[in-house]
């Protein structure tokens, strides 16, 4: 028998969580990753379907606004892009230790990536098809937006192959994700099962993150000797983009650093379960403040566009005064979806981390742990690195859009009101998610039975 075939034949059985009904684990192993990619694809839509009318247009004026609409799809889709990776991996990181015990049984590498990869895909496609008629649901609103003096009207409906395409994508992600995701499980079956692997964060991350920063620099400064617009357009992208995708790689190595040098100097048990919370999982606790790191490094182009448009807003002639409408606009929408994104990240990401280590916490309310200071390590957790990985998120978009906007427009005091009113919601969102979160631990320790053996 193929490992297809097996891979086919076993996974509706793992689907079934220690012989318990999905009616009672559904939420903890499917809702969260669909809700995750449902949102995802929702929002993906969303942002390609504002985005397409601009690039209808071919007056002198159209340059300019597909430029500002490339750095926005930019600003948005890469952090979507992250959250999409992130639901992927929790779809499959709570099936590592049964994985590892087939493979330990006996079974071979290929079954299990492919058992992964199919309950990945499906969950995907279950919250694709979910944000699919989301978007559909909120079209007709968002054809209601004006950009020019116009509504976008139809221009705010994607074409069904294009749907379809963005449902394709979002599963090939989780899908590859997935895969990527197991090899630890492939190569160490029994460290994952005995929870001996450490998910560590390595200085290389720290090294790329800052030469990805420091060629952006570079290649923002030289804007003006690319000549074709269409090649400038492309290089302010690409910048941007792989300056998210350094923060995104950068960031569990600084939490790395900073909880260790926390566990050195803790004085109270709570900073003590802090630091090693994040020291077992660097990466994973990267996801749960991740979102508002993106978001800080939006809020700075978002209060730069801010600015424009405020010294824009005393030109003459109608065009201007549209464009400078049109901008405010655009970054209201960019901040929003980024919002969004914050909000769905944080919650998914709290959830999942209290209901993974549901059968630790059952263990340590057994041997004594008062509950108050599970949730007092937990907020601690997440809440400290907050503002370290926001304020150094800002400081790398503060550095990359310099050379475009100079220091006057960027110390202008609109840019500081709006990074810092990006800073407090984002806080709040994270915070609010934080008390959900925790508000599960008390509903898990009221049925330690379902959860003191999920892990044997």
């Amino acid at each position: 028998m193929s490992s297809l075939s097996m891979a086919l034949r076993l996974t509706p059985y793992l689907a079934r969580s220690n012989g318990s009904s999905f009616r009672e684990t559904g939420l903890r192993d499917a809702g969260l990753p669909i809700l995750a990619f449902g949102t995802v694809t929702a929002l993906l839509l969303t942002v390609a379907g504002g985005s397409q009318v601009f690039w209808s247009w071919s007056d002198d004026i159209a340059g300019t606004y597909q430029a500002l609409a490339v750095v926005a799809m930019v600003l948005l889709i890469i952090p979507l892009l992250t959250l999409g990776a992130s639901a992927a991996r929790l779809a499959a990181r709570r099936r590592d230790d049964r994985l590892a015990s087939l493979r330990l049984l006996g079974a071979n590498s290929a079954t299990v990536v492919w058992m992964t990869v199919i309950e990945s895909t499906v969950l995907a496609a279950v919250g694709a098809v979910a944000g699919a008629g989301l978007y559909a649901c909120a079209a007709p609103f968002l054809g209601l937006i004006q950009f020019r003096g116009q509504a976008i009207g139809s221009h705010a409906w994607l074409s069904v192959p294009s749907i379809l395409g963005c449902v394709l994508a979002v599963c090939v992600l989780a899908a590859a994700s997935a895969a990527l995701g197991l090899r630890k499980v492939v190569v160490t079956p029994l460290g994952v099962r005995t929870r001996q692997a450490a998910d560590g964060a390595h200085w290389v991350r720290g090294l790329i993150a800052a030469v990805v920063v420091v060629i952006g620099v570079v290649a923002m400064g030289m804007l003006s000797s690319f000549g074709a617009f269409i090649v400038i357009i492309a290089v302010m992208g690409g910048c941007f983009g792989l300056a998210l995708l350094a923060l995104n790689l950068m960031g569990p190595w600084i939490l790395r650093l900073r909880a260790s040098s926390q566990l050195k100097r803790a004085r109270k048990p709570e900073q003590l379960l802090a630091a090693r919370t994040v020291l077992e999982s660097p990466k994973e606790s990267w996801r749960q403040v991740g979102g508002v790191a993106m978001t800080s490094f939006v809020g700075v182009f978002v209060g730069v566009g801010m600015a424009v448009a405020d010294t824009m807003g005393g030109s003459a002639g109608d065009e201007t005064a549209l464009l400078v409408r049109d901008i405010n606009t655009g970054v209201m929408i960019t901040l929003l979806g980024s919002f969004l994104m914050v909000a769905c990240s944080a919650g998914v990401n709290q959830a999942a981390a209290v209901l993974d280590r549901a059968s630790m916490l059952v263990a340590l309310d057994r041997v004594g742990m008062p509950r108050k200071l599970m949730v007092a390590a937990r907020v601690k957790a997440v809440m400290s690195p907050l503002f370290l990985v926001a304020g150094i998120s800002a400081a790398a978009a503060a550095v990359l859009v310099l050379p475009l906007t100079g220091a006057v427009l960027l110390t202008r005091p609109i840019v500081f009101l709006t990074i810092g009113a990006v800073f407090a919601a984002g806080f709040l969102l994270v915070r609010l998610a934080v008390a959900a979160g925790t508000a599960q631990i008390g509903q898990v320790l009221a049925r330690p039975e379902r959860y003191a053996s999920m892990d044997s």
